[in-house]
């Protein structure tokens, strides 16, 4: 089994990303440290933004989900966020 760190859990992102939007090359992650956690914020263009959202958050929330669950088996505390 691959190992998982930060890298693979933003080609994660980047992955999930391109495929729900109908602009790909738009979409970027962009990642900052704080203090004890890593901050992976998700941009994409204004016209995709509610497909990555979904109704009524569903599709941020199962990202999300998704990133902790990759996060916490790497053992690294990462904050999902999607730019608007």
């Amino acid at each position: 089994m691959a190992e998982v760190n930060k890298s693979t859990i933003k080609t994660l992102i980047e992955y999930i990303a391109t495929s729900l939007v109908e602009q790909p090359k738009s979409v970027k992650v962009r990642e900052s440290h704080k203090e004890n956690y890593t901050v992976m914020e998700l941009s994409v263009s204004a016209e995709d933004l509610g497909k990555v959202i979904g109704k009524n958050g569903q599709t941020a929330r199962a990202i999300r989900t998704l990133v902790n669950a990759a996060a916490s088996k790497a053992g690294e505390k990462i904050i999902f966020e999607i730019k608007e």
